[in-house]
């Protein structure tokens, strides 16, 4: 009989310890690919996110253009500068890309409603 409990008690110290090691290594091998899995995840949420928005719009500082209002619209500069055009030696400034499409159908005629800075 004290033969079988020491036999018994070494038998579930190796258990525990078997199942341990089990456990660790489940750890392990989970966490061995996490980082691969979540950069993949991160760009393809990038690539959703860009095909379901539009291209960043870009704005310009009024100091850079030389007319006070928006040729075509009549809109103050002041009130955000999203498209520019080189014209002789004046930069002017567009609130809007169908703005400036739109002036450059007559320009020379569009040139004196631009108000330009003296």
């Amino acid at each position: 009989m004290c033969i079988f409990v020491v036999i018994n008690q070494k038998n579930k110290t190796v258990k525990k310890i078997i199942g341990l090691s089990l456990v660790m290594s489940a750890l392990f091998i989970t966490s061995c690919g996490n980082d691969q899995v979540e950069k993949n995840q991160e760009e393809k949420n990038n690539v959703a996110d860009k095909s379901n928005t539009t291209p960043e719009q870009k704005t310009y500082p009024v100091s850079l253009v030389n007319n006070k209002k928006d040729p075509t619209c009549g809109m103050l500069v002041t009130a955000g500068i999203s498209d520019t055009l080189h014209y002789g030696k004046y930069v002017l400034g567009f609130c809007a890309e169908g703005c400036k499409k739109e002036f450059l159908k007559n320009l020379k005629a569009n040139i004196a409603a631009a108000e330009l800075k003296k």
